[in-house]
């Protein structure tokens, strides 16, 4: 687990939308800050790619990995994104999803 920096820490607990679940829009329970994006095989830091969600969604997080994608990647610039898009193969990615949607 990579430690989030004390900078970023404090700016992500000044922000409201960490303060609940990003899934549920829950508060009950532990909010853990999740780092959803791994580059290069580590966590990235960065403000956009840490989610807060609840152990519920962390413990089944499987299941809500699409989702948690969906809200990572619009929380992102097109320049954040184009940063770390070099480990995605688009190809496979699409043709994954045409063997799912069709084509």
């Amino acid at each position: 687990m990579r430690p989030i920096p004390k900078k970023l820490r404090e700016e992500m607990a000044s922000d409201p939308f960490y303060k609940r679940c990003c899934i549920t829009n829950h508060v009950l329970g532990k909010i853990e800050w999740h780092h959803h994006l791994i580059f290069a095989g580590k966590q990235v830091n960065e403000k956009w790619c840490i989610l807060p969600i609840s152990k519920f969604v962390h413990d089944n997080l499987c299941h809500f990995k699409k989702k948690l994608n969906w809200i990572m990647y619009n929380r992102a610039t097109d320049e954040e994104l184009k940063k770390y898009s070099a480990v995605v193969n688009l190809i496979s990615e699409r043709d994954k999803l045409n063997k799912l949607y069709g084509k």
